[in-house]
């Protein structure tokens, strides 16, 4: 049997700041990452509605269509554990999703203008009470 020796911290202050504090290289990547996602559903959503003719269009439009719904739900469920509020917000993109294209297909007015402007207006109208909220405060 092995023996695992733990390391503990020093008192003197000498060393490991980087690690407790977070503020070493490659540390504190998420408000990166929640930028290059937000550009590339910005993009997503300008190649689709402009009708440009290249080949990441579907890709990015895809990515918005899971991604705008998916920040707005993820925000209304605060209360919940992170890997939780993904799922159950991923899953409320594709049903948003799902129940846009089918209202559209229902009514005969399916486009692919039309399904990206609605899953961006309902997605805003996700997003307005935690807005509301925080210029409240």
């Amino acid at each position: 049997m092995q023996t695992l020796r733990i390391k503990t911290p020093s008192t003197d202050g000498a060393g490991g700041d980087a690690e407790r504090t977070g503020t070493g290289p490659g540390r504190d990547l998420s408000p990166l990452l929640a930028g290059a996602a937000t550009a590339v559903a910005a993009v997503g959503a300008t190649l689709s509605l402009t009708d440009a003719g290249t080949p990441l269009r579907g890709p990015c439009t895809l990515f918005f269509l899971l991604a705008a719904p998916a920040a707005g739900i993820g925000a209304a469920l605060r209360g919940l554990e992170t890997f939780g509020r993904v799922v159950a917000a991923l899953a409320g993109a594709v049903a948003l999703n799902m129940l846009v294209a089918q209202a559209m297909l229902a009514v005969h007015r399916w486009s692919v203008r039309g399904g990206v402007g609605a899953v961006t207006v309902l997605s805003l109208l996700l997003l307005l009470p935690l807005l509301r909220k925080r210029a409240q405060e």
